[in-house]
């Protein structure tokens, strides 16, 4: 049977409520896939889903051939480009893995409940968002306890500069994965990168002040 128009309106309703419920849950952690582009995410692959299943009553009834599961197919693979997009580097980090994956598993869903399973589309929405919230918290405070950043310094060089940087950095940090300086002839600046593990609860203000106390540091940043 047919999906009637107000099934269709209703179906991209729910869908785009279940695409806020995760995208409003990624948007509070300021990730780069939010509300919106779930809520549209969602609806579009909703939309696909529906047109897939009338396709196939229409041809069906003319006796043509057609794969009403071709435009799904379509959605899940390629939804990859999106997902490549919500994915960042920061340095040696990178960020958006779990996102990328929220909007994979959300086209899903917006396919479901374009075929009518609101039940299975709700209960996979709801697991989704324990997930992301819940699992959250526990891998912050049980399995996460420490976390890499990315450092890079620039300053004017002087002699002994290097070493008290790494020193400053091997203080505050649990472990030094890497350490490079790069020292510029011409205009005697140097260039600093470290990446280094820290725990959560490691005030980065402190490693800030204590490298902008150190004599020709002009400027840092850490990822």
């Amino acid at each position: 049977m047919m999906v009637s128009e107000k099934q269709i309106i209703l179906r991209i309703l729910v869908g785009a409520i279940l695409g806020g419920v995760i995208g409003f849950e990624r948007e509070r952690h300021d990730q780069p896939a939010g509300l919106r582009t779930h809520m549209i995410l969602v609806i579009g692959a909703t939309l696909a889903m529906i047109l897939s299943v009338n396709l196939g009553h229409i041809y069906a009834r003319e006796n043509l051939p057609f794969d009403p599961a071709r435009l799904a197919a379509q959605v899940i693979s390629g939804i990859g480009f999106l997902g490549a997009g919500a994915i960042l580097r920061y340095g040696n980090n990178v960020k958006g893995l779990t996102t990328a994956t929220s909007l994979w598993t959300m086209a899903i869903v917006g396919l479901a409940v374009g075929a009518g399973y609101y039940l299975v589309s709700v209960v996979a929405t709801a697991l989704m968002l324990g997930v992301l919230s819940l699992l959250h918290v526990i891998e912050n405070r049980y399995v996460r306890t420490s976390v890499a950043r990315f450092i890079q310094i620039e300053a004017e060089y002087r002699k002994g500069l290097v070493k008290t940087v790494r020193k400053i950095i091997f203080d505050h940090a649990e472990k030094m994965l890497s350490f490079n300086a790069q020292k510029n002839i011409k205009n005697f600046r140097l260039h600093i990168q470290a990446l280094a593990r820290f725990a959560n609860d490691e005030p980065l203000e402190e490693l800030i002040d204590s490298l902008y106390e150190i004599d020709g540091v002009d400027s840092i940043k850490i990822e």
